[in-house]
């Protein structure tokens, strides 16, 4: 039987890669950010969350990625038809669990859209074109929120 600490290896060695990621970026940002950490405003806090947010939401959520999120799943037979499966240890595992977690990937996408954002004057419009995207996104789901509030009271009124 797997145990579930099989899969702690794995979670490690990608946490381990995590942070040398950020710390390479770190050392690469103290002497080549076109914007120092320290001088950011608050403008540049809102667009990088908005964007990254944004970003996660892509990758974890929407149908567009899908066909990407599911290159880490393994197909299984099931009668005449296929059903994806998470396999059950392995670095795919991992990426299947980092793909599947909005919270996980998120940490991600925000080093990587910070890490940009500093580093070159190129990122801005992605960034504001992921920022805008998310304020486009909230307002739909507000929208749909309130229509089916709204909704709701119609049917419970007999209307």
């Amino acid at each position: 039987m797997l145990r579930i600490t099989d899969q702690y290896f794995w979670n490690f060695v990608f946490g381990l890669f995590f942070l040398i990621l950020v710390i390479m970026g770190a050392i690469i940002l103290e002497t080549e950010a076109r914007i120092p950490l320290v001088d950011l405003e608050l403008v540049d806090y809102v667009l990088i969350t908005l964007a990254s947010w944004r970003l996660t939401r892509l990758f974890v959520y929407d149908i567009i990625t899908k066909f990407f999120r599911e290159q880490f799943w393994d197909v299984k037979k099931v009668g005449k038809g296929y059903q994806l499966e998470k396999p059950k240890t392995g670095p795919r595992r991992t990426l299947a669990d980092l793909m599947d977690c909005p919270w996980c990937f998120g940490v991600w996408a925000t080093a990587v859209v910070t890490f940009f954002y500093l580093m070159t004057p190129y990122a801005v419009f992605p960034v504001v074109l992921l920022a805008l995207s998310a304020v486009a996104t909230f307002l739909q789901l507000a929208s749909n929120l309130v229509g089916h509030k709204a909704e709701r009271l119609k049917n419970e009124n007999g209307g």
